[in-house]
């Protein structure tokens, strides 16, 4: 018998070709009604509900606090549910103000969070902060108070042992969970949102004027993380927002972009009505091979029309950027700052 060349493939495009998602967007459709529905399945599917059943009390320990230039760096731990503890940093402008803006700055695929604060524990972290990686820095010098947290799957959480082989970083902690009912996007969001609980313990911090960003990995989190926690008054993911179709379907991501079933009910896009009609800025890279800008721009289409629905068109933009899949630091910040300031935070 002659086999067929890449038969499996063939059936995976055409599975994917032929389905169209039961609950994406129709004007036609009562928008409060569709976006409870896609609230509901998008919880469900995530198993948000399963984590949130699993909360505990936080727990916060300050670890230590270090003068820095302009700014002094707090490390503290705190428990997000039953056996998870988080270590984040909290960056402070020693500017002497009595309140700050929090800007929420999350790390993508790398060795960890100690980037996002300037400190190369490795070897090939020196290259990625110089380039583009002290996220957290960069935030405390723009005049907020910056909280990094580590990402479950990376860093001092990720799994010991067998759990983290190969360099494959999310992917046993994203198989597990597939098993139980959850999936590690969704954990990082309840992350965040603890996160932003334990903030209210430092007098500093504004909890009215609450960014997130960050890049690839790290702009998933901040784009589904925001649309969960409306505290949260400004997404803005760099290299991350695409449709489901031609990019996480259509090449080889981690497995943390992975929402068991998710195609079958909505697109990337429509989950944009949980955080719509607050104000979203979405990064992408004009060359970007694994989100390519079409799938960005499709994605976009649909989002501009589910804002105009929610009655705020204006509140969302795309920027396009002339790198790759890369975090550009003075588009992105200049960006936010003229977005914060149109929204009255630098009085």
């Amino acid at each position: 018998m002659v086999r067929s060349v890449n038969a499996g493939d063939r059936a995976i495009d055409y599975l994917r070709d032929i389905t169209n998602p039961q609950m994406t967007f129709n004007e036609k459709v009562d928008f409060e009604s569709w976006k409870e529905q896609i609230k509901s399945k998008f919880l469900e599917l995530t198993g948000y509900n399963l984590i949130k059943e699993n909360a505990c009390p936080l727990n916060i320990k300050i670890e230590e606090e270090v003068e820095c230039d302009g700014y002094k760096r707090i490390r503290f731990i705190f428990n997000s549910e039953n056996g998870v503890t988080v270590p984040a940093y909290l960056l402070i402008p020693n500017t002497g103000k009595k309140k700050y803006p929090v800007a929420i700055t999350l790390q993508g695929h790398s060795t960890g969070f100690h980037n996002s604060v300037g400190i190369a524990k490795f070897e090939q972290d020196k290259a990625y902060i110089e380039d583009r990686g002290d996220f957290a820095v960069q935030a405390v010098k723009q005049g907020y108070v910056a909280l990094a947290i580590e990402q479950r799957g990376m860093g001092e959480v990720k799994p010991d042992g067998n759990g983290y082989r190969n360099g494959q970083m999310c992917l046993y902690s994203a198989e597990i969970m597939f098993m139980l009912g959850r999936t590690l996007v969704a954990s990082r969001c309840w992350d965040v949102s603890r996160a932003i609980d334990c903030l209210s313990n430092f007098e500093m911090c504004d909890l009215d004027r609450i960014l997130i960003t960050g890049n690839s990995g790290g702009g998933t989190a901040s784009y589904y993380a925001a649309c969960l926690d409306d505290r949260i008054k400004l997404s803005v993911p760099s290299c991350a927002v695409s449709t489901y179709k031609k990019s996480i379907l259509n090449q080889f991501h981690c497995a943390c972009n992975f929402i068991p079933n998710g195609y079958r009910y909505f697109e990337m896009a429509d989950i944009s009505c949980m955080l719509a009609p607050r104000q979203l800025m979405i990064v992408t890279g004009s060359v970007d091979s694994i989100f390519p800008i079409q799938s960005t721009y499709d994605a976009f289409d649909t989002i501009k029309k589910i804002y105009k629905k929610a009655g705020k068109a204006e509140n969302c933009k795309l920027i396009v950027t002339p790198k790759g899949h890369w975090w550009c630091k003075d588009i992105i910040w200049s960006e936010i700052k003229k977005k914060t300031t149109e929204m009255g935070w630098w009085k």
